[in-house]
């Protein structure tokens, strides 16, 4: 691939990744008002997390069966406010005691 095609290519990127950022601060240059789309756009980030990261969840061991129960675990220690540094041993020791159990 030449020099200029790959200049071009990172150029290319760089504005795609830049204009998410830019658009909302030049369309929205006044506090919105509007209730409902303050309250969307609160919980975007966290609704594309939870989409982004599921899947991942669900087939990171090879075995369904040990992932939802790990992170049955993982629910169930941050349902009782447990530090995230405990959730996550937590769930990855319930794992790997699942799986050597399901073997």
């Amino acid at each position: 691939m030449k020099l200029s095609n790959t200049l071009i290519a990172v150029f290319l990127m760089a504005v795609v990744t830049y204009m998410p950022r830019v658009l909302p601060i030049a369309v929205f240059k006044k506090k919105l008002k509007s209730r409902f789309l303050r309250s969307f756009l609160f919980y975007v980030p966290y609704a594309v997390l939870g989409a982004m990261t599921f899947p991942g969840i669900l087939y990171s061991t090879g075995n369904i069966y040990s992932s939802a129960i790990g992170m049955g675990a993982a629910l169930i220690l941050a349902y009782f406010e447990q530090g995230l540094m405990k959730v996550a041993i937590g769930a990855i020791l319930t794992v790997y005691i699942s799986v050597t159990l399901l073997k």
